[in-house]
Protein backbone atom coordinates (compact mmCIF):
# COMPACT_ATOMS: atom_id res chain seq x y z
CA UNK A 1 0.00 0.00 0.00
CA UNK A 2 1.43 3.37 -1.03
CA UNK A 3 1.10 6.05 1.69
CA UNK A 4 1.21 9.77 0.90
CA UNK A 5 3.36 10.87 3.83
CA UNK A 6 3.31 14.50 2.70
CA UNK A 7 -0.48 14.56 2.88
CA UNK A 8 -0.41 12.65 6.16
CA UNK A 9 2.03 15.03 7.87
CA UNK A 10 0.28 17.96 6.30
CA UNK A 11 -2.86 17.10 8.27
CA UNK A 12 -1.00 16.41 11.52
CA UNK A 13 -1.85 18.74 14.40
CA UNK A 14 1.85 18.74 15.28
CA UNK A 15 4.08 21.30 13.59
CA UNK A 16 6.50 19.84 11.00
CA UNK A 17 9.00 21.48 8.71
CA UNK A 18 11.55 20.08 6.16
CA UNK A 19 14.91 21.70 5.28
CA UNK A 20 17.59 20.83 2.75
CA UNK A 21 21.29 20.56 3.66
CA UNK A 22 21.63 24.32 3.11
CA UNK A 23 18.93 24.78 5.78
CA UNK A 24 16.42 26.17 3.27
CA UNK A 25 12.77 25.48 4.03
CA UNK A 26 11.34 23.14 1.38
CA UNK A 27 8.09 22.10 3.05
CA UNK A 28 5.94 23.01 6.09
CA UNK A 29 2.56 21.78 7.29
CA UNK A 30 -0.36 23.93 8.36
CA UNK A 31 0.29 23.34 12.06
CA UNK A 32 3.81 24.76 11.61
CA UNK A 33 2.45 27.86 9.87
CA UNK A 34 -0.01 28.37 12.73
CA UNK A 35 2.64 27.95 15.39
CA UNK A 36 5.04 30.39 13.71
CA UNK A 37 2.34 32.85 12.55
CA UNK A 38 3.64 32.77 8.94
CA UNK A 39 2.27 32.31 5.41
CA UNK A 40 3.73 29.48 3.32
CA UNK A 41 4.87 31.71 0.44
CA UNK A 42 6.72 33.98 2.92
CA UNK A 43 9.10 31.31 4.12
CA UNK A 44 9.33 28.46 1.55
CA UNK A 45 12.69 28.56 -0.24
CA UNK A 46 14.28 30.84 2.34
CA UNK A 47 17.12 29.86 4.67
CA UNK A 48 15.91 29.14 8.17
CA UNK A 49 17.69 32.11 9.80
CA UNK A 50 16.35 34.41 7.07
CA UNK A 51 12.78 33.19 7.52
CA UNK A 52 13.16 33.46 11.30
CA UNK A 53 15.87 36.06 11.92
CA UNK A 54 18.01 35.86 15.09
CA UNK A 55 21.18 37.63 16.17
CA UNK A 56 24.11 35.20 15.67
CA UNK A 57 25.57 36.43 18.98
CA UNK A 58 22.56 35.20 20.97
CA UNK A 59 22.24 31.89 22.72
CA UNK A 60 19.04 31.17 20.78
CA UNK A 61 20.89 31.30 17.45
CA UNK A 62 23.84 29.28 18.77
CA UNK A 63 21.70 26.44 20.24
CA UNK A 64 19.59 26.00 17.08
CA UNK A 65 22.53 26.21 14.68
CA UNK A 66 24.62 23.78 16.75
CA UNK A 67 21.81 21.23 16.75
CA UNK A 68 21.38 21.39 12.96
CA UNK A 69 25.12 21.25 12.33
CA UNK A 70 25.37 18.08 14.48
CA UNK A 71 22.66 16.46 12.39
CA UNK A 72 24.48 17.36 9.16
CA UNK A 73 27.80 16.21 10.58
CA UNK A 74 26.70 12.94 12.22
CA UNK A 75 23.55 11.96 10.36
CA UNK A 76 21.97 11.33 13.79
CA UNK A 77 18.81 12.67 15.38
CA UNK A 78 19.37 15.67 17.65
CA UNK A 79 16.97 17.13 20.21
CA UNK A 80 16.57 20.51 21.87
CA UNK A 81 14.61 20.00 25.06
CA UNK A 82 14.03 23.72 25.56
CA UNK A 83 15.11 26.73 23.59
CA UNK A 84 13.99 30.30 23.70
CA UNK A 85 13.58 31.60 20.19
CA UNK A 86 11.69 34.84 19.68
CA UNK A 87 9.72 35.29 16.44
CA UNK A 88 8.08 38.21 14.66
CA UNK A 89 4.39 38.70 15.35
CA UNK A 90 1.89 39.74 12.65
CA UNK A 91 2.02 43.30 13.94
CA UNK A 92 5.76 43.42 13.36
CA UNK A 93 6.75 43.20 17.02
CA UNK A 94 8.86 40.44 18.53
CA UNK A 95 7.22 37.81 20.73
CA UNK A 96 8.99 35.62 23.27
CA UNK A 97 8.50 31.92 22.60
CA UNK A 98 9.92 28.73 24.05
CA UNK A 99 10.22 25.60 21.85
CA UNK A 100 11.05 21.94 22.12
CA UNK A 101 12.48 20.64 18.81
CA UNK A 102 13.58 17.32 17.30
CA UNK A 103 15.75 17.28 14.16
CA UNK A 104 15.57 14.02 12.21
CA UNK A 105 17.85 13.48 9.18
CA UNK A 106 16.52 11.87 5.98
CA UNK A 107 19.47 10.12 4.25
CA UNK A 108 20.06 9.34 0.58
CA UNK A 109 21.32 5.97 -0.71
CA UNK A 110 24.90 7.04 -0.07
CA UNK A 111 24.12 7.81 3.61
CA UNK A 112 24.38 11.54 3.19
CA UNK A 113 21.84 13.87 4.73
CA UNK A 114 19.36 14.78 2.01
CA UNK A 115 16.71 16.48 4.14
CA UNK A 116 16.11 17.39 7.81
CA UNK A 117 12.67 16.96 9.35
CA UNK A 118 12.03 19.36 12.22
CA UNK A 119 9.29 18.51 14.67
CA UNK A 120 8.79 21.53 16.88
CA UNK A 121 6.41 22.20 19.75
CA UNK A 122 5.59 25.64 21.17
CA UNK A 123 5.99 25.22 24.98
CA UNK A 124 5.72 28.91 25.83
CA UNK A 125 2.63 28.49 28.01
CA UNK A 126 4.21 25.58 29.86
CA UNK A 127 7.37 27.58 30.41
CA UNK A 128 5.35 30.54 31.66
CA UNK A 129 3.57 28.24 34.10
CA UNK A 130 6.94 27.06 35.31
CA UNK A 131 8.11 30.65 35.67
CA UNK A 132 4.96 31.51 37.58
CA UNK A 133 5.59 28.60 39.88
CA UNK A 134 9.19 29.70 40.41
CA UNK A 135 7.99 33.22 41.05
CA UNK A 136 5.42 31.92 43.50
CA UNK A 137 8.13 29.94 45.26
CA UNK A 138 10.31 33.02 45.22
CA UNK A 139 7.49 35.08 46.68
CA UNK A 140 6.94 32.51 49.40
CA UNK A 141 10.64 32.51 50.20
CA UNK A 142 10.63 36.29 50.20
CA UNK A 143 7.66 36.30 52.54
CA UNK A 144 9.50 33.97 54.91
CA UNK A 145 12.59 36.16 54.75
CA UNK A 146 10.43 39.22 55.34
CA UNK A 147 8.78 37.53 58.30
CA UNK A 148 12.19 36.70 59.76
CA UNK A 149 13.33 40.25 59.11
CA UNK A 150 10.29 41.62 60.93
CA UNK A 151 11.06 39.33 63.86
CA UNK A 152 14.71 40.42 63.85
CA UNK A 153 13.70 44.07 63.69
CA UNK A 154 11.30 43.55 66.60
CA UNK A 155 13.97 41.76 68.63
CA UNK A 156 16.54 44.40 67.73
CA UNK A 157 14.14 47.14 68.81
CA UNK A 158 13.48 45.29 72.06
CA UNK A 159 17.20 44.87 72.76
CA UNK A 160 17.71 48.55 71.99
CA UNK A 161 14.95 49.43 74.47
CA UNK A 162 16.56 47.19 77.11
CA UNK A 163 19.93 48.83 76.42
CA UNK A 164 18.47 52.32 76.64
CA UNK A 165 16.52 51.56 79.82
CA UNK A 166 19.40 49.87 81.65
CA UNK A 167 19.54 51.04 85.28
CA UNK A 168 23.16 52.15 84.94
CA UNK A 169 25.01 54.04 82.23
CA UNK A 170 26.17 51.99 79.23
CA UNK A 171 28.15 52.87 76.12
CA UNK A 172 29.80 50.82 73.36
CA UNK A 173 33.11 52.01 71.92
CA UNK A 174 34.39 50.68 68.60
CA UNK A 175 37.93 50.21 67.35
CA UNK A 176 41.27 51.42 68.72
CA UNK A 177 40.09 55.03 68.36
CA UNK A 178 37.23 54.39 70.85
CA UNK A 179 34.38 55.66 68.69
CA UNK A 180 30.98 55.82 70.36
CA UNK A 181 28.77 53.27 68.60
CA UNK A 182 25.98 53.26 71.16
CA UNK A 183 25.15 55.15 74.35
CA UNK A 184 22.04 54.82 76.49
CA UNK A 185 20.03 57.64 78.03
CA UNK A 186 21.76 57.33 81.42
CA UNK A 187 25.18 57.75 79.77
CA UNK A 188 24.06 60.78 77.76
CA UNK A 189 22.62 62.35 80.90
CA UNK A 190 25.84 61.63 82.80
CA UNK A 191 28.11 63.35 80.26
CA UNK A 192 25.55 66.07 79.48
CA UNK A 193 25.79 65.56 75.71
CA UNK A 194 23.53 64.04 73.06
CA UNK A 195 25.75 64.17 69.96
CA UNK A 196 28.53 61.71 70.85
CA UNK A 197 27.55 58.67 68.74
CA UNK A 198 29.90 58.40 65.77
CA UNK A 199 32.59 60.47 67.46
CA UNK A 200 35.65 59.42 69.47
CA UNK A 201 35.82 59.70 73.23
CA UNK A 202 38.69 62.15 72.92
CA UNK A 203 36.66 64.36 70.58
CA UNK A 204 33.39 64.08 72.51
CA UNK A 205 34.79 64.31 76.06
CA UNK A 206 38.11 66.19 75.82
CA UNK A 207 38.10 66.85 79.56
CA UNK A 208 38.75 63.15 80.35
CA UNK A 209 42.01 63.05 78.38
CA UNK A 210 44.12 64.73 81.05
CA UNK A 211 42.38 62.62 83.68
CA UNK A 212 43.99 59.51 82.19
CA UNK A 213 40.91 57.69 80.92
CA UNK A 214 41.99 57.54 77.26
CA UNK A 215 45.22 55.89 78.41
CA UNK A 216 43.22 53.34 80.39
CA UNK A 217 41.01 52.61 77.36
CA UNK A 218 44.13 52.12 75.22
CA UNK A 219 45.52 49.65 77.76
CA UNK A 220 42.25 47.68 77.88
CA UNK A 221 42.09 47.53 74.07
CA UNK A 222 45.73 46.43 73.80
CA UNK A 223 45.75 43.90 76.66
CA UNK A 224 42.22 42.50 76.55
CA UNK A 225 42.06 42.84 80.33
CA UNK A 226 39.06 44.67 81.80
CA UNK A 227 39.52 47.71 84.01
CA UNK A 228 37.32 48.13 87.08
CA UNK A 229 36.96 51.58 88.58
CA UNK A 230 35.62 51.98 92.11
CA UNK A 231 34.63 55.35 93.48
CA UNK A 232 36.60 56.98 90.67
CA UNK A 233 36.58 60.77 90.56
CA UNK A 234 35.61 62.08 87.13
CA UNK A 235 35.25 65.73 86.18
CA UNK A 236 32.78 66.20 83.32
CA UNK A 237 32.03 69.37 81.43
CA UNK A 238 28.34 69.69 80.66
CA UNK A 239 26.43 72.14 78.47
CA UNK A 240 25.31 73.94 81.64
CA UNK A 241 28.68 73.90 83.38
CA UNK A 242 31.78 74.02 81.22
CA UNK A 243 34.01 74.46 84.28
CA UNK A 244 33.43 70.83 85.20
CA UNK A 245 31.27 68.84 87.59
CA UNK A 246 32.81 66.30 89.94
CA UNK A 247 31.18 62.87 89.81
CA UNK A 248 32.00 59.64 91.61
CA UNK A 249 31.58 56.51 89.48
CA UNK A 250 31.74 52.76 89.81
CA UNK A 251 32.35 51.30 86.33
CA UNK A 252 34.04 48.67 84.19
CA UNK A 253 35.78 48.90 80.81
CA UNK A 254 35.13 45.45 79.32
CA UNK A 255 36.79 44.46 76.01
CA UNK A 256 34.52 43.11 73.25
CA UNK A 257 35.70 40.13 71.17
CA UNK A 258 34.64 39.49 67.55
CA UNK A 259 34.05 35.95 66.12
CA UNK A 260 37.79 35.69 65.38
CA UNK A 261 38.47 36.26 69.11
CA UNK A 262 40.01 39.63 68.36
CA UNK A 263 39.27 42.79 70.34
CA UNK A 264 36.90 44.98 68.35
CA UNK A 265 35.77 47.45 70.97
CA UNK A 266 35.02 48.19 74.61
CA UNK A 267 31.76 48.27 76.52
CA UNK A 268 31.53 50.85 79.31
CA UNK A 269 29.05 50.06 82.08
CA UNK A 270 28.62 51.51 85.54
CA UNK A 271 26.73 53.59 88.06
CA UNK A 272 26.88 57.17 89.25
CA UNK A 273 27.39 56.98 93.03
CA UNK A 274 27.89 60.71 93.61
CA UNK A 275 24.84 60.97 95.86
CA UNK A 276 25.90 57.94 97.89
CA UNK A 277 29.39 59.39 98.38
CA UNK A 278 27.87 62.73 99.42
CA UNK A 279 25.64 60.91 101.89
CA UNK A 280 28.58 58.97 103.33
CA UNK A 281 30.64 62.14 103.70
CA UNK A 282 27.76 63.90 105.43
CA UNK A 283 27.18 60.86 107.61
CA UNK A 284 30.87 60.70 108.56
CA UNK A 285 30.77 64.38 109.47
CA UNK A 286 27.69 63.90 111.64
CA UNK A 287 29.09 60.77 113.26
CA UNK A 288 32.39 62.43 114.07
CA UNK A 289 30.48 65.34 115.57
CA UNK A 290 28.35 62.89 117.52
CA UNK A 291 31.40 61.01 118.80
CA UNK A 292 33.01 64.27 119.84
CA UNK A 293 29.93 65.25 121.80
CA UNK A 294 29.55 61.77 123.31
CA UNK A 295 33.15 61.81 124.52
CA UNK A 296 32.67 65.24 126.00
CA UNK A 297 29.41 64.17 127.62
CA UNK A 298 30.98 61.03 129.09
CA UNK A 299 33.90 63.09 130.41
CA UNK A 300 31.47 65.57 131.99
CA UNK A 301 29.39 62.76 133.53
CA UNK A 302 32.55 61.14 134.84
CA UNK A 303 33.70 64.42 136.41
CA UNK A 304 30.27 65.09 137.89
CA UNK A 305 30.16 61.61 139.41
CA UNK A 306 33.55 62.06 141.06
CA UNK A 307 32.66 65.49 142.40
CA UNK A 308 29.21 64.41 143.56
CA UNK A 309 30.37 61.32 145.49
CA UNK A 310 33.72 62.69 146.67
CA UNK A 311 32.39 63.51 150.11
CA UNK A 312 30.17 60.42 150.39
CA UNK A 313 31.73 57.82 152.72
CA UNK A 314 32.30 54.42 151.03
CA UNK A 315 31.32 55.68 147.56
CA UNK A 316 34.73 55.06 146.02
CA UNK A 317 33.92 51.54 144.86
CA UNK A 318 30.63 52.63 143.28
CA UNK A 319 32.32 55.52 141.48
CA UNK A 320 34.99 53.12 140.22
CA UNK A 321 32.34 50.74 138.84
CA UNK A 322 30.47 53.62 137.29
CA UNK A 323 33.66 54.91 135.65
CA UNK A 324 34.44 51.44 134.26
CA UNK A 325 30.99 51.24 132.70
CA UNK A 326 31.45 54.66 131.17
CA UNK A 327 34.80 53.52 129.73
CA UNK A 328 33.22 50.42 128.20
CA UNK A 329 30.46 52.53 126.72
CA UNK A 330 33.04 54.97 125.35
CA UNK A 331 35.03 52.11 123.79
CA UNK A 332 31.89 50.79 122.09
CA UNK A 333 31.09 54.24 120.77
CA UNK A 334 34.64 54.54 119.45
CA UNK A 335 34.39 51.21 117.61
CA UNK A 336 31.07 52.14 116.06
CA UNK A 337 32.40 55.56 115.07
CA UNK A 338 35.32 53.94 113.23
CA UNK A 339 32.71 52.02 111.22
CA UNK A 340 30.59 55.15 110.69
CA UNK A 341 27.88 53.61 112.85
CA UNK A 342 27.31 50.93 110.32
CA UNK A 343 26.92 47.31 111.43
CA UNK A 344 30.04 46.15 113.20
CA UNK A 345 31.88 42.86 113.57
CA UNK A 346 30.91 40.74 116.58
CA UNK A 347 34.50 39.56 117.06
CA UNK A 348 35.89 43.12 116.88
CA UNK A 349 33.26 44.31 119.34
CA UNK A 350 34.20 41.59 121.86
CA UNK A 351 37.91 42.36 121.55
CA UNK A 352 37.38 46.10 122.02
CA UNK A 353 35.05 45.68 124.98
CA UNK A 354 37.20 43.08 126.73
CA UNK A 355 40.31 45.15 126.07
CA UNK A 356 38.74 48.19 127.73
CA UNK A 357 37.45 46.09 130.67
CA UNK A 358 40.28 43.64 131.30
CA UNK A 359 43.50 45.06 129.86
CA UNK A 360 46.21 42.38 130.00
CA UNK A 361 43.75 39.75 131.23
CA UNK A 362 42.34 39.39 127.70
CA UNK A 363 45.00 36.73 127.09
CA UNK A 364 42.92 34.39 129.29
CA UNK A 365 39.84 34.81 127.11
CA UNK A 366 39.20 32.30 124.34
CA UNK A 367 36.83 33.08 121.47
CA UNK A 368 35.40 30.67 118.92
CA UNK A 369 32.77 31.40 116.28
CA UNK A 370 32.22 32.67 112.75
CA UNK A 371 32.22 36.43 112.58
CA UNK A 372 28.86 38.14 112.21
CA UNK A 373 27.61 41.69 111.76
CA UNK A 374 25.60 43.40 114.49
CA UNK A 375 23.49 46.51 114.06
CA UNK A 376 24.65 49.51 116.18
CA UNK A 377 21.87 49.26 118.78
CA UNK A 378 22.52 45.58 119.42
CA UNK A 379 26.27 46.24 119.54
CA UNK A 380 25.85 48.84 122.32
CA UNK A 381 23.63 46.53 124.36
CA UNK A 382 26.04 43.60 123.99
CA UNK A 383 28.96 45.85 124.98
CA UNK A 384 27.35 46.64 128.34
CA UNK A 385 26.47 42.97 128.92
CA UNK A 386 30.01 41.73 128.14
CA UNK A 387 31.52 44.50 130.29
CA UNK A 388 29.43 43.41 133.30
CA UNK A 389 30.36 39.74 132.77
CA UNK A 390 34.05 40.64 132.52
CA UNK A 391 33.89 42.87 135.63
CA UNK A 392 32.17 40.15 137.67
CA UNK A 393 34.68 37.56 136.43
CA UNK A 394 37.55 39.75 137.68
CA UNK A 395 35.91 40.44 141.04
CA UNK A 396 34.27 37.11 141.89
CA UNK A 397 34.74 34.62 139.05
CA UNK A 398 37.40 32.76 137.11
CA UNK A 399 39.55 35.83 136.42
CA UNK A 400 39.87 36.59 140.12
CA UNK A 401 42.46 33.77 140.37
CA UNK A 402 45.64 33.18 138.43
CA UNK A 403 44.57 30.03 136.57
CA UNK A 404 40.99 30.91 135.70
CA UNK A 405 39.85 31.32 132.09
CA UNK A 406 36.80 32.34 130.12
CA UNK A 407 35.59 30.69 126.88
CA UNK A 408 33.31 32.69 124.61
CA UNK A 409 31.74 30.84 121.68
CA UNK A 410 28.85 31.61 119.44
CA UNK A 411 26.87 30.28 116.49
CA UNK A 412 24.24 31.76 114.19
CA UNK A 413 20.77 30.36 113.51
CA UNK A 414 18.47 31.54 110.72
CA UNK A 415 14.99 32.51 111.90
CA UNK A 416 12.78 34.11 109.24
CA UNK A 417 13.76 37.73 108.67
CA UNK A 418 16.28 37.60 111.52
CA UNK A 419 19.37 35.69 112.51
CA UNK A 420 19.75 34.51 116.09
CA UNK A 421 23.25 34.76 117.52
CA UNK A 422 23.63 32.17 120.29
CA UNK A 423 26.52 33.36 122.45
CA UNK A 424 27.85 31.54 125.52
CA UNK A 425 30.14 32.92 128.25
CA UNK A 426 31.66 30.01 130.17
CA UNK A 427 34.02 30.53 133.10
CA UNK A 428 36.27 27.79 134.46
CA UNK A 429 39.16 27.37 136.91
CA UNK A 430 37.83 29.96 139.35
CA UNK A 431 36.54 29.76 142.90
CA UNK A 432 33.35 27.84 143.71
CA UNK A 433 30.25 29.53 142.33
CA UNK A 434 26.87 29.95 144.01
CA UNK A 435 23.83 31.86 142.94
CA UNK A 436 23.69 35.15 144.86
CA UNK A 437 20.84 35.71 147.29
CA UNK A 438 20.44 39.28 146.09
CA UNK A 439 21.00 40.47 142.52
CA UNK A 440 22.98 43.62 142.08
CA UNK A 441 22.64 46.17 139.33
CA UNK A 442 25.27 44.45 137.18
CA UNK A 443 23.49 41.09 137.32
CA UNK A 444 20.18 42.71 136.51
CA UNK A 445 21.82 44.52 133.60
CA UNK A 446 23.16 41.22 132.25
CA UNK A 447 19.82 39.43 132.60
CA UNK A 448 18.00 42.31 131.00
CA UNK A 449 20.06 42.12 127.79
CA UNK A 450 19.45 44.40 124.81
CA UNK A 451 19.24 44.27 121.02
CA UNK A 452 17.61 46.19 118.20
CA UNK A 453 14.17 44.78 118.88
CA UNK A 454 14.18 44.91 122.69
CA UNK A 455 15.51 42.45 125.25
CA UNK A 456 17.60 39.44 124.38
CA UNK A 457 16.98 35.99 125.84
CA UNK A 458 19.51 35.55 128.65
CA UNK A 459 20.10 32.51 130.84
CA UNK A 460 22.58 32.54 133.75
CA UNK A 461 23.66 29.24 135.31
CA UNK A 462 25.79 29.23 138.46
CA UNK A 463 27.47 25.87 137.87
CA UNK A 464 30.04 24.34 140.23
CA UNK A 465 32.75 24.69 137.58
CA UNK A 466 31.99 28.33 136.89
CA UNK A 467 29.38 30.78 135.67
CA UNK A 468 27.71 30.03 132.36
CA UNK A 469 25.76 32.83 130.65
CA UNK A 470 23.85 32.04 127.44
CA UNK A 471 22.45 34.80 125.22
CA UNK A 472 20.14 34.51 122.20
CA UNK A 473 20.35 37.80 120.29
CA UNK A 474 18.08 38.59 117.34
CA UNK A 475 19.70 40.64 114.56
CA UNK A 476 18.54 41.47 110.99
CA UNK A 477 19.75 38.99 108.36
CA UNK A 478 21.50 41.81 106.49
CA UNK A 479 22.07 44.55 109.08
CA UNK A 480 24.48 46.38 106.80
CA UNK A 481 21.97 46.80 103.97
CA UNK A 482 19.10 47.45 106.34
CA UNK A 483 20.95 50.10 108.35
CA UNK A 484 22.49 51.72 105.28
CA UNK A 485 19.10 51.79 103.59
CA UNK A 486 17.49 53.47 106.58
CA UNK A 487 20.24 56.06 106.88
CA UNK A 488 20.26 56.82 103.16
CA UNK A 489 16.49 57.22 103.15
CA UNK A 490 16.81 59.76 105.96
CA UNK A 491 19.53 61.60 104.04
CA UNK A 492 17.38 61.71 100.89
CA UNK A 493 14.45 63.11 102.83
CA UNK A 494 16.71 65.70 104.41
Amino acid sequence: MNIDFAALLGKSPNPYMVMDPDLRLVWVNDAYLGATMREREDIIGKPLFEAFPSDPATESYRLLDDSLQRVLRTGQVDELALIRYDITAPDGGMQTHYWSATHTPLLDDAGAVKLILQHTVDVTELQELRQHRKQADLIRRAEKVQSRNVTLVRESRRLTEFFDQAPGFVAVLGGPGHVFEMANTAYLELVGRSDIVGRTVEDSLPEVVDQGFITILDQVYASGEPYIGRREKVILNTADDETGTLRYLNFIFQPILNPENEISGIIVQGYDITEEVAFEERQDLLINELQHRVKNTIAVVHALAKQTFRSVPGAGSAVEQFSARLSALSAAHGLLTEGSWRPTSLRSLLRATLGASLGDLTGRIGMDGSDHLLDPETALGLTMTVHELATNAVKYGSLSVDDGTVAIDWSVESAGDDDIVHLTWQESGGPPVAEPEHKGFGTRLIERGSHSGGEADVTMEFLPGGLKCSLAIHVPKDPQSAEYGRQFAKFKRA
